[in-house]
């Protein structure tokens, strides 16, 4: 396809780390002002477009502001749509009078970048390009750089379909929000939830977390904790005078090791478990005896459960007495001792938690998309893995489900990358559903 923006894109894989480093510091500094789009275009080079603009702002977590500000300007430039703005999260709907609404969520923000900023396109057969991208792309532009799956590609999509879709089936709120990447307390849709809960209403809703343009319903949910063990300090010459917290972590460490990470199904679909150590920090010197050591712990636990009964497998049930106090593991409490489940006795100090969500697929209008995606591209439904917000709209009593541009495995990757075809497959699917 030919490029028909005007940005300072390389196509080359040559350029050298210094060149990149400025053009880094630049765009960084000097984001593009306005989002532009031809509607005229062939629909494959008006989404290019708007991929190599959106990719040229820098967005990670913290630094989503410039690229919330363009494409504010770009919504409010369609008169088909109100929109709304809390903090760094836009809200755009339709106001049509249809008789469903659907939301289209994305995020904005990107995880910190690892020499891939700037992004650029990547001709065919450049080295660059991965061998499983290539594969059934031998013939087209690959875009390379951060956020290139996780999830600009996605964002993409939804402001061209923001853009030209004007008269849908059902109405559509689109949601453009900050802080996906980090702790929950930041999530920009979180805030609008709590703050807007009018904005967010629907009876479906899709989040464009990279699937390859399948769909995954639901999610695991996630919470991470510290394990804590306590010690006393002393020299290590006089190890006796003290207690070693690090040696009393080996319990903690036996525990994680025998619980059973199972797979668990839940209304037809299989999510797998998992409890691991993430982390682990203690001491302070090579001859003190260690007074407190730290094993972070990362539960990922399947859709069968709410929040409330994972934390019970870890600690666990909270009692009354317990909840009266505030001795059971919450987040803001501090460290309190787990009355039973897998730590039982240990200290805890909660530091995240977001819940997980049931796969969404039984609602009449997730069963369209279902079916469009299955004759389309052959494939069925998968399960969420990882945690997505799915969980939110779960909670609000709205079934949901992922859908998005670009392979999850390279998510997060430092040679991130989508081929342009994805784009127009993703569009062509959730247009011709919507129309």
């Amino acid at each position: 396809m030919t490029n028909t923006s005007t940005s300072n894109f390389s196509t080359s894989s040559a350029a050298t780390p210094s060149l990149q480093q400025d053009l880094s510091q630049d765009l960084q500094h000097n984001p593009p002002q306005d989002l532009t789009l031809d509607a005229a275009l062939p629909r494959q080079e008006a989404l290019n477009s708007l991929m190599e603009q959106i990719m040229a702002v820098y967005s990670v977590s913290d630094d989503e502001g410039p690229l919330t500000d363009i494409v504010q300007r770009f919504l409010e430039q369609q008169p088909h749509l109100t929109v709304r703005r809390h903090g760094d999260t836009l809200v755009a709907s339709t106001n049509l009078n249809k008789p469903r609404r659907v939301i289209i969520a994305g995020h904005l923000d990107t995880v910190p970048v690892i020499d891939n900023f700037p992004p650029r396109w990547l001709e065919p057969g450049d080295e660059l390009i991965r061998a499983d991208v290539a594969e059934g792309h031998e013939h087209e532009r690959i875009m390379w750089g951060r956020g290139a799956t996780d999830m600009k590609g996605s964002d993409a999509v939804f402001l061209y379909m923001a853009a030209t879709l004007t008269n849908p089936r059902a109405d559509i709120t689109y949601v453009f929000y900050d802080h996906e990447e980090v702790a929950a307390e930041k999530n920009g849709l979180r805030k609008v939830v709590e703050v807007h809960p009018d904005w967010i209403q629907g009876d479906f809703a899709l989040i464009g977390e990279p699937t390859d343009c399948g769909i995954e319903g639901g999610c695991n949910g996630t919470m991470r904790f510290d394990v804590v063990t306590h010690g006393i300090a002393a020299h290590s010459a006089r190890a006796w005078m003290g207690r070693n917290a690090i040696h009393d972590a080996a319990e903690i460490l036996n525990r994680l090791n025998a619980y059973d990470n199972r797979a668990i199904e839940v209304d037809g679909l299989t999510y797998q478990e998992g409890l691991n150590a993430t982390l682990i920090s203690g001491g302070n010197g090579t001859n003190i005896i260690p007074d407190e050591c730290r094993v972070h712990v990362n539960y990922r636990f399947a859709p069968d459960k709410t929040l409330e009964q994972a934390k019970a497998v870890m600690f666990g049930q909270e009692t009354a007495e317990l909840k009266q106090t505030g001795t059971y593991p919450h987040l803001g409490n501090g460290e309190q001792t787990a009355p039973g489940g897998v730590f039982e006795g240990f200290a805890i100090e909660m530091k995240d938690e977001s819940p997980s969500a049931r796969p969404g697929l039984e609602a009449p209008i997730s069963a369209s998309l279902v079916e469009l995606v299955r004759e389309r591209t052959g494939r069925e439904p998968l399960p969420k893995m990882g945690w997505t917000d799915v969980a939110r709209f779960s909670q609000l009593g709205i079934p949901a489900v992922n859908l998005g541009a670009g392979s999850p495995l390279l998510a997060h990757k430092h040679d991130e990358q989508l081929p342009e075809t994805d784009l127009l497959r993703m569009a062509d699917l959730l247009i011709d559903w919507l129309e």
